[in-house]
């Protein structure tokens, strides 16, 4: 053993064994430091890391500065006995090797202890110096042993976790752009064909109607390629957060008159502002997907004719941006998983949507350091609300 020093927790109930195994112990070769308490919930508290309240001081100090090697636990003790105190031990701390003191020399006991998780059993009237060093450098090395099984085996569990939500992102990934895509893909077949063998008989209006048909079907296929292209970038660590002095009042108040000139009168979108001073650093195309994100949401799952609410407020060095709408609204079970990748609210129907938006404007929200949240009634309305630092 390469260690210098080991540190045991010796849990002894008995002044006098307590005694003779320091004895023992200051006749060993190895370099010890042994800190002794006589209770089984003492025990646990400071394999925790946790003071005891019969420690002094200088225990307390001492115990900051390192990690127990080894328990030396005692089964009979004043308040627990018997195996459920190995139980008790090892399921409160199962990572510290545990060597079971006792003054019955029972065989069947033995194995049981073993089985309970014990590294060794101990009799104590059979104790001798190099019975008690071995007992204790082999239990550390087995205990060392399994612990790094237990990590190698969660180091294991986690990839393949990961491995199966990477295949189901493949999945859902596939599944999604082929579903989004055969439809303006088909449009804008549908359109060349009517295009192709009808032309002589299309008046001009419906020639105009068919292109317009093919330019929204490719706009709807490019804007997705965009969102894929953006989370991409995300999920690579390459998009990069770039701040530059904004003034925000005039950013949303440009983005509403954008949003309100291709909402027509079909909505009406309501911006106010709050605040002394809407001047901030930050990064204005990020900032551009998290409001455009929000905005073409509230309208997308509104009824025609409502009102949009678009709040800015800014105050104590915050930035709170809220959009609220009078739409179909989420349904609670949905509300936990719609930052999800591709995670769709069970209520949209059939109405167009990549489940890609809420999850690109939590990132742009992240990296700026701020953060979401989601308010919503099914059949009332929903408000998100995104708080971001000024500076």
């Amino acid at each position: 053993m390469e260690k210098l020093t080991i540190h045991i927790l010796l849990v002894e109930d008995s002044p006098i064994d307590a005694h003779l195994l320091r004895r023992i112990f200051l006749h060993a070769d190895q370099q010890w430091q042994m800190l002794h308490v006589e209770r089984l919930s003492e025990a646990i508290d400071v394999s925790r890391g946790n003071s005891a309240s019969t420690l002094d001081n200088s225990q307390i100090e001492s115990l900051k500065q390192y990690r127990f090697d080894l328990v030396l636990l005692d089964l009979s003790l004043s308040d627990s006995v018997g195996l459920h105190t190995l139980r008790e031990f090892r399921a409160s701390v199962p990572d510290i090797p545990v060597v079971v003191l006792t003054g019955l020399d029972d065989e069947n006991l033995a194995l049981q202890a073993l089985a309970e998780g014990a590294q060794d059993y101990l009799v104590k009237d059979q104790i001798t110096i190099q019975r008690l060093v071995r007992a204790i450098l082999y239990a550390i090395e087995r205990g060392e042993i399994l612990n790094q099984l237990r990590e190698s085996e969660e180091r294991t569990r986690q990839a393949l976790a990961k491995e199966q939500e990477l295949n189901e992102l493949k999945s859902n990934f596939v599944a999604m752009v082929s579903h989004e895509f055969r439809t303006p893909m088909t449009t804008i077949q549908t359109s060349v064909d009517m295009l192709e063998y009808n032309s002589d008989k299309l008046t001009g209006d419906r020639r105009i109607k068919y292109f317009d048909r093919i330019q929204n079907a490719i706009n709807q296929m490019l804007e997705l390629l965009d969102e894929i292209l953006f989370l991409s970038k995300t999920e690579a660590d390459k998009l990069e957060y770039k701040p530059t002095p904004l003034n925000l009042e005039n950013f949303c108040s440009e983005l509403r008159d954008i949003f309100q000139l291709h909402a027509g009168n079909q909505y009406s979108i309501i911006f106010t502002c709050h605040g002394k001073s809407t001047q901030g650093q930050m990064d204005e195309d990020l900032l551009n997907c998290i409001l455009t994100n929000l905005l073409s949401n509230a309208i997308k799952y509104s009824l025609q004719n409502s009102n949009i609410l678009f709040d800015l407020i800014c105050k104590d060095g915050l930035a709170t941006f809220q959009v609220k709408d009078q739409g179909i609204g989420i349904p609670l079970k949905d509300q936990t998983h719609l930052f999800q990748t591709f995670y769709r609210g069970s209520n949209v129907g059939g109405i167009q949507g990549t489940g890609l938006g809420l999850t690109i404007v939590k990132k742009c929200v992240e990296l700026h350091g701020g953060h979401i949240q989601l308010e919503s009634e099914q059949g009332v309305g929903t408000i998100v609300i995104v708080t971001l630092p000024l500076q």
